[in-house]
């Protein structure tokens, strides 16, 4: 089985920093991409950015220049570094990971994600 834990939300302010990380584990054979997504009250869930093995990057327009993501493909690890954090980026940030895995002695390709750890940027 295949888990992902987020670390590293919290309360900051406007103008600040944060970073946040998270660890997938498990039966994985090949990480293929890791994506960060934010959900806030009454909204779905959005794509925030997403990297590739290969280092290959997109971010949503909204945190250009701002958020950084990067990817540790041997310890199967993601960080996403907020920085001029706005009050507009509060939510819950979301991990996934597009992974392939042996799971019931079989091969399969799934999309997996974490439970989510919260941000808040208030003054």
């Amino acid at each position: 089985q295949v888990q992902l834990v987020e670390s590293g939300g919290g309360l900051v302010q406007p103008g600040g920093s944060l970073l946040l990380s998270c660890a997938a584990s498990g039966n994985i054979l090949h990480l293929n991409a890791m994506g960060w997504y934010r959900q806030t009250a009454g909204n779905q869930r959005e794509l925030v950015t997403r990297i590739t093995t290969d280092g290959s990057a997109n971010y949503t327009d909204s945190v250009k220049g701002r958020f950084t993501i990067s990817i540790d493909n041997a310890k199967k690890v993601v960080t996403l570094q907020m920085k001029s954090l706005k009050p507009a980026d509060t939510g819950v940030y979301y991990c996934n990971a597009d992974c392939t895995f042996w799971s019931d002695h079989t091969i399969q390709r799934d999309i997996i994600w974490g439970r989510g750890t919260p941000v808040t940027v208030s003054s």
